[in-house]
């Protein structure tokens, strides 16, 4: 499950601004800086914004206690 920290940390790996993942994911501008700032998102909504995050490179980790996100690139 995508959690606010996630997300945030997500787009900071990516150099993206709220603007850039609404853009990548489809999911309005709002809706996402709510959704990071700790207002409940539907899952569809989470769905989109995971896809586009980890397009582009980033693992989204979350367990029990704990949240991040890793940027992955393939060595050239």
């Amino acid at each position: 499950m995508l959690t606010p920290e996630c997300c945030r940390a997500g787009r900071a790996l990516l150099d993206w601004s709220l603007k850039d993942l609404a853009e990548k994911s489809g999911v309005a501008f709002t809706t996402i800086s709510q959704f990071e700032n700790g207002r409940p998102a539907h899952g569809t909504t989470q769905q989109r914004l995971t896809r586009a995050l980890e397009t582009n490179g980033v693992k989204l980790l979350a367990e029990a206690g704990w949240t991040g996100a890793v940027l992955l690139r393939a060595r050239a």
